[in-house]
């Protein structure tokens, strides 16, 4: 009761007032067009005028509201008319653009100020028109550079109308302009009539996009964000981006706090000009309808904003002008042009160079056509209040933001460690491992594992302080993309379907991978690199030295070795030559002397085939003929020996040589792959280097398949296949992994390229931040060196090999075996020889000596035995001889002084001839 009499106080003053200053001032009307009823406009309309005209100002503003319809453009003309016959001093509107082009063509003849607060697409061809709403490609180049900043490598955009894209164009031109080639992929996607638009969005969940920008009325985009989460589109990893100004004023709370959505608004609803208006607003409303109402400036609709600062600069320029000289209104009439409003162009002119001192979509600027070239984008994140960050023209590509890097950093720490992250992984050693236990010992949750990869997103897990679960994929792959099936497999798969936070394995980086999620820093570098078996050996011969010979040659050879032996021996008693003196001081000898028994040319010409030749040679022409035949077979057999001996050797070394990947295209023999599905294989199919093209080629049309299912088959495949006849490419990490206890395994050449092991997490994952400064700690600590080192040597239940060398490089006991198997047999003959002369020498002894066997035997060891002694008497001393014995021995002695002495006496005859001839020839 107390509002409504103080209502009635208030009209019947503001009635007084309008009484006795109307005569004295002038009244100008506003004409203002709109496309449906729309009380919340005239709200802010009506609050500007009224202000105005309860102050001390010479004009009393009117407000003529007029509903037209969009492409009725007979029905604005007629209305537009008729308001310039009953005198107008601006039309606002309206919103078609359709009608606003009849509306702005009367107002430019008439010169009648048209101020427009819709977009206008259409270039100004009048210079009375003024507007308000943001110029549309400057619209659109701030929201490029918003979604830029935004760092979407991929997305989809809905959109509703096909005439909203020309706003949206900046955005359709981001993946060719894109300076750092961050958007990789834009999909246009309509949203069609609806209401129901589960179609569409099932279409965006089954290519696993996990941005989407929406561009829609408001109405529509409650529709859909309410069908976007009864599919599950409205979880954590995907994020909306509403492209509509007006987006502030909905009310998202139905959606859950785990939506990630982002707005877009022109209107600052944080400021005090706005808080001070909309109670302004309040009030205005609570005199005219006698109900307060409260009202949020969340509430206030671009529309309302830009309708609220268009009526207000205009009236503000007015009331300026009108000092100056006096602005009347004028009838116009549509019928006769040639009457124009003189104060019409005055106005519009001073509207585009003047600033207002206060709106609601602060700042305001205008170029000389009347397009508005300065306004603000605010882009808000989830909640209303969070505004990140804004742009304006000046800034041009840039886009500024409210928060640091800290802070952002921070904010995600704060969530990250509010969760416990689900971490895929799949068992491959020495990556991840079951972890063995004692008996009746159960282990559960991330206790069941135990290897790299455990120990890594420990060490992560531990540095930023968050929770993590360990899980194992279904179908134990890394990721593959099926070409037929269109999707992805193994652990890609999971991080797609969002039931990973993570995949942590021997997980390659690589571009078609990156194209559907994201990867951290890497935590290992590693390339592609061969396996091969060393060389095998042949089977245990312990006379291979004789295959240089065949049988026959050996046959041959021994054979003609005695038949040229009898044949030397009886040419050398054939040839005088032969026979010696034996006595060189005795010129008339009574015999001659042959040293060529048998025995001697055994030795000769088996000295010769040895190569070591002999202390005996011959001296007569038929003799040494022979002896040099002999010799020259000799030479050419043990030559021929020798060589082929080296090649045998050489042959040795079991299955083609293999040094590079080179050679395993140069040949045909060596069968080689790798595995089935992995990055390996994407890396020899997509490149384009020849060599690798061509290892490709061989690959791909190998029968039977030379894919592996995995790294361990591709192992066993190696060192099963026979005769080395099988080479497996994989990643020299986990190659490295295998050669250091199957030491019969090598690396072979060197890495075929460069890659690296990461983190794949979801694509836009707001964790790949905080996990790459871990990734960089552990790095620059060398905590991975150290977990490297400690699963591939430290953690190893196999027996670390040692230094390994292929067995083919050098000659083994197998090679040259039965050349130490003849040396001891025939040195075991000579000394079973030496005792049987030793013995036969006994025997010899014991006779003429007529002592027992025993006691010679004693004689001749206790001789043999004194290492001391190096002379040998030609009669061994007996203990037991009788005197007979010492009568013979004395009787020989005398016999041997006679000897000796006639030797000496003939020796002596001899040398006194010689000087008897030497004085006759001297005289």
């Amino acid at each position: 009761m107390k509002i409504c009499i103080q209502n009635v106080i208030f009209w019947l003053i503001f009635a007084c007032y309008n009484y006795l200053c109307l005569g004295e001032r002038g009244p100008v009307n506003i004409g203002i067009f709109s496309n449906e009823e729309n009380d919340r406009e005239k709200l802010p309309v009506d609050s500007v005028l009224h202000t105005n005209n309860i102050m001390d100002s010479e004009i009393f503003f009117n407000h003529i509201f007029e509903l037209v319809s969009t492409d009725d453009t007979a029905e604005a003309q007629r209305k537009v008319c008729k308001m310039t016959n009953d005198g107008v001093g601006a039309i606002f509107g309206p919103p078609s653009n359709i009608t606003s082009a009849m509306v702005e063509s009367v107002c430019a003849t008439l010169e009648i100020p048209h101020i427009q607060t819709s977009p206008n697409n259409k270039p100004f061809s009048k210079t009375t028109t003024v507007n308000f709403y943001p110029e549309p490609k400057l619209l659109s180049k701030g929201i490029g550079t918003i979604v830029r900043s935004l760092h979407f490598k991929s997305f989809v955009l809905l959109y509703e109308n096909d005439k909203r894209l020309v706003l949206l164009q900046d955005i359709l031109k981001l993946e060719k302009n894109d300076p750092d080639e961050m958007i990789s992929t834009i999909k246009l996607k309509p949203l069609g009539t609806g209401p129901d638009y589960r179609t569409v969005l099932k279409e965006i969940l089954d290519i696993r996009e996990m941005n989407i920008i929406l561009d829609c009325g408001l109405e529509t985009t409650m529709n859909v964000l309410g069908q976007a989460k009864e599919i599950g589109l409205l979880e954590k990893y995907y994020t909306f981006f509403l492209t509509s100004l007006d987006a502030h004023t909905l009310d998202f709370e139905f959606l859950g706090s785990n939506v990630n959505i982002t707005t877009i608004r022109i209107i600052n609803t944080e400021s005090e000009e706005i808080n001070q208006k909309v109670k302004d607003w309040e009030l205005r409303e609570m005199q005219k309808t006698g109900i307060k109402r409260e009202i949020s400036p969340y509430e206030v609709t671009t529309s309302m904003a830009l309708m609220y600062d268009a009526v207000n600069h205009f009236v503000d320029c007015v009331n300026r002008l009108h000092v100056t000289q006096h602005i009347t209104q004028a009838e116009l009439s549509c019928d006769n042009p040639d009457i124009k409003w003189e104060g019409g162009y005055r106005i519009t002119s001073y509207m585009k160079i003047r600033s207002p001192p206060s709106a609601l979509t602060n700042p305001i600027s205008f170029d000389d056509n009347g397009r508005r070239t300065n306004f603000t984008i605010y882009l808000v994140q989830g909640f209303r209040e969070n505004v990140i960050g804004y742009w304006y023209p000046d800034l041009g590509d840039k886009f500024k933001s409210n928060f640091s890097a800290n802070d952002f950093a921070a904010k995600v720490v704060q969530n990250l460690q509010s969760e416990t992250i689900r971490v895929a992984s799949r068992i491959g050693a020495p990556y991840l491992m079951w972890k063995k236990t004692e008996a009746g010992e159960q282990l559960t949750g991330n206790a069941r594992f135990e290897g790299y990869s455990m120990d890594l997103i420990s060490e992560i897990a531990e540095y930023l302080d968050f929770k993590f679960e360990f899980y194992l994929v279904g179908d134990g792959q890394i990721g593959k993309y099926d070409e037929t099936k269109k999707e992805w497999n193994g652990l890609i798969r999971d991080i797609l379907d969002h039931k990973a936070d993570l995949a942590i394995c021997d997980l390659t980086l690589n571009h078609q991978r990156q194209k559907v999620v994201d990867f951290s820093l890497p935590f290992m570098s590693l390339g592609i690199s061969i396996l091969y078996k060393h060389s095998e050996a042949k089977g245990f011969n312990m006379f291979a030295f004789l295959e240089p010979f065949s049988q026959d040659v050996w046959v041959y050879m021994a054979t003609l070795y005695l038949a040229v032996t009898i044949i030397l021996f009886f040419v050398y008693r054939l040839a005088p030559d032969e026979w010696e003196n034996p006595h060189p001081c005795d010129e008339n000898p009574e015999e001659l002397e042959n040293i060529w028994d048998i025995k001697n040319c055994l030795w000769l010409t088996l000295g010769s085939i040895m190569a070591q030749g002999c202390d005996l040679l011959p001296k007569g022409i038929s003799s040494r003929l022979a002896s040099s035949m002999w010799w020259f077979f000799s030479l050419i057999m043990t030559s021929s020996y020798t060589a082929n001996l080296a090649a045998f050797l050489t042959a040795e070394k079991s299955g083609p040589t293999l040094e590079s990947a080179k050679d395993l295209t140069d040949q045909t023999k060596i069968k080689y792959g790798c595995m089935d599905g992995g990055s390996t294989q994407s890396f020899f199919r997509e490149s384009t280097f020849p060599l690798y093209q061509k290892m490709w080629t061989q690959m791909s049309q190998s029968q039977p398949s030379v894919f592996a299912d995995s790294n361990p088959d591709g192992v066993k495949r190696v060192q099963s296949t026979k005769n080395n006849l099988y080479a497996f490419l994989m990643e020299s990490t986990q190659l490295e992994y295998e050669t250091m206890t199957k030491c019969e395994l090598k690396q072979v050449g060197s890495n075929l390229d460069s890659k690296f092991y990461a983190i794949a997490m979801p694509m836009g994952s707001s964790y790949v931040g905080l996990i790459n400064s871990a990734v960089l700690h552990l790095s620059e600590t060398n905590r991975l060196q150290d977990l490297k080192k400690k699963w591939w040597e430290e953690k190893r239940n196999e027996t670390v090999c040692g230094t390994k060398k292929d067995p083919s490089a050098s000659l083994s006991l197998i090679n040259v075996g039965g050349i130490f198997a003849v040396l001891y047999v025939g040195v075991g003959v000579a000394h079973l020889i030496a005792i049987f002369e030793f013995l036969w020498n006994v025997r010899n002894v014991s006779v003429e000596e007529h002592i027992s066997f025993k006691d010679a035997l004693k004689i001749e060891l206790k001789f043999a035995f004194s290492i001391w002694i190096k002379k040998k008497k030609t009669k061994c001393p007996t203990p037991s001889a009788s005197s007979s014995s010492s009568t013979k021995s004395r009787s020989r002695s005398r016999s041997k002084s006679h000897s000796k002495t006639r030797s000496l006496l003939r020796s002596t005859t001899s040398l006194f001839s010689m000087n008897r001839l030497n004085t006759k020839e001297s005289i």
